[in-house]
């Protein structure tokens, strides 16, 4: 479905009835990856909100530059989102770019989170300060910054090196098709432009809030991460004012949700089920 919200319409899926689940998708993905967790969360008794964010798949692609698509945008669009559907509360599940705008929205709105679980990507500060590996990691996020040279490099030869960064990713292939539409790509790098400009990615320990009390976290990370380390998931245990809980999944790579979805179906249901009332 169509939800059209004051600034942009947004491509949406919305199943079942119960407590209501928010799942929010990083890049380059859209509401589809979420495919094999909104069956088991729908019959396990909850309405399940999947969006796809602005910038990406059917979405709409607002001009304005990277701006338009800083993550306080997606946390507007998401609590817009929740209001237009006339939903109080969620439990409120992020995977990459997802996990760190799920996060903004706790510590925007916590009375509205009943709870949240961050898949694959921790704490800033706790990616931040997880030394040397981590920024080694990290380094696609200094080339996402520079407009055009990025575009150009991911895009050359047919989107080779693109489809390496997406080797791991069992959907590549159809994830990178709608990137083929003019302007598809720099829309979807803007949230690295706007959300994790240069001169903070590397900079010395700067005051970053923590997630609020009383909202329970439960972080996992997979084995199979290239691109994320344990430890800067492990250690979001730091910047968690409430309750606080970490798994880790075996043989899974960055898109654990697809690699091993009976495992993260089960750590989701759990949570959930410890949370709802």
């Amino acid at each position: 479905m169509r939800v059209e919200l004051s600034e942009v319409t947004l491509d949406v899926e919305v199943t079942g009835e119960g407590p209501a689940v928010l799942l929010v998708h990083g890049f380059p993905d859209s509401h589809h990856l979420w495919r094999h967790q909104v069956p088991a969360l729908e019959a396990a008794g909850y309405q399940v909100v999947t969006p796809t964010l602005r910038g990406f798949g059917a979405s709409d692609r607002p001009d304005g530059g990277p701006e338009a698509y800083h993550p306080g945008k997606h946390v507007g669009d998401l609590l817009e989102l929740l209001d237009r559907l006339e939903i109080e509360q969620a439990h409120v599940v992020g995977h990459d770019w997802g996990s760190g705008i799920v996060q903004g929205l706790a510590q925007t709105v916590p009375d509205r989170v009943r709870s949240l679980t961050i898949l694959s990507v921790g704490h800033f500060a706790a990616i931040r300060d997880a030394g040397w590996e981590q920024k080694q990691r990290s380094w696609y996020m200094l080339l996402f910054q520079h407009a055009g040279l990025a575009e150009s490099w991911l895009t050359h030869d047919d989107h080779a090196n693109l489809r390496g960064m997406l080797a791991e990713h069992p959907d590549a292939e159809a994830v990178l098709e709608p990137l083929r539409a003019p302007g598809a790509l720099t829309a979807a790098l803007n949230i690295y432009r706007s959300g994790v400009p240069a001169e903070v990615q590397f900079a010395p320990a700067l005051p970053l809030p923590p997630l609020p009390a009383p909202v329970p976290v439960l972080g996992v990370w997979s084995t199979g991460d290239r691109f994320l380390t344990e430890e800067s998931m492990a250690d979001t245990a730091k910047h968690v004012a409430g309750p606080w809980r970490y798994e880790r999944v075996e043989d899974a790579g960055h898109w654990l949700q697809l690699d091993q979805p009976e495992r993260l179906n089960a750590l989701l249901l759990d949570h959930l089920a410890q949370h709802t009332n």
